[in-house]
């Protein structure tokens, strides 16, 4: 949401924040429980609506969709970028098509006046019909054996026979490298995954410490981890 160059949502500091656990079966297509923080209420002119990024439709209230915003503080667009700024600057709604709205890229819902992130639009998988986060499958990767690193995996998906493949790429700590049961990891991820999210793993890539690609301010970069899986270019243990 850098594109609102100010403020988006936000709250009083003296509040505690707001804290929502979901069924997502009201949400998505799959039973998993997700508790969410919300990101605070809009404020002055800033409108927050939440969109069919399909459809273009306006979602009704509680449906995740994707995070459209209104208001002064949304920049005019991308330094000699036309087309990408028509795309992300000048969405309209389809039962409306009046005011130009920032596409975020972002998914959410709003309850309650409260806006809550649910993940990226773009990092959603889809496995045969039902939508998972990503973030959420990493999450049990790594809690599934110590020897995983926090925060040091990604989990993308690849095409094969026709079908989207889970693939799990993932850190490990650098005082288990030389010790390392990679059997007993690889056992411990599938029957996680399996238990959690009902999701069968086409390959698991263990990979050295401190190599997953990330942003300079620490956002994993999947589509660049699933490229380099393509390539043979992850460096392996």
């Amino acid at each position: 949401m850098a594109e609102t160059t100010l403020f988006a949502t936000g709250g009083e500091k003296n509040k505690k924040p707001v804290i929502q656990r979901v069924k997502a079966q009201t949400r998505e297509q799959n039973p998993e429980s997700r508790v969410f923080v919300g990101c605070g209420r809009p404020y002055m002119d800033t409108e927050v609506t939440i969109v069919n990024p399909e459809s273009l439709t306006q979602c009704q209230n509680e449906e995740v969709g994707e995070i459209w915003i209104y208001g002064e503080t949304v920049a005019r667009g991308y330094w000699n970028k036309p087309k990408l700024t028509k795309e992300t600057f000048g969405a309209t709604r389809a039962e409306t098509g009046e005011k130009k709205f920032l596409r975020t890229g972002d998914l959410g819902f709003i309850l309650n006046g409260e806006l809550f992130v649910t993940g990226r639009l773009k990092d959603v998988i889809i496995i045969r019909g039902q939508n998972h986060y990503p973030q959420d499958i990493e999450d049990t990767v790594q809690q599934s054996h110590p020897a995983l690193r926090a925060n040091g995996g990604a989990v993308v998906t690849i095409e094969r026979d026709g079908q989207e493949k889970l693939v799990i790429i993932q850190e490990v700590e650098r005082n288990y490298l030389k010790h390392l049961d990679i059997k007993e990891v690889r056992r411990n991820i599938a029957c996680s995954v399996t238990a959690q999210h009902s999701l069968p793993i086409y390959a698991t890539v263990l990979i050295k410490p401190g190599s997953l690609p990330k942003t300079s301010s620490g956002k994993i970069q999947r589509h660049i981890c699933r490229q380099q899986f393509i390539n043979n270019e992850l460096k392996v243990i």
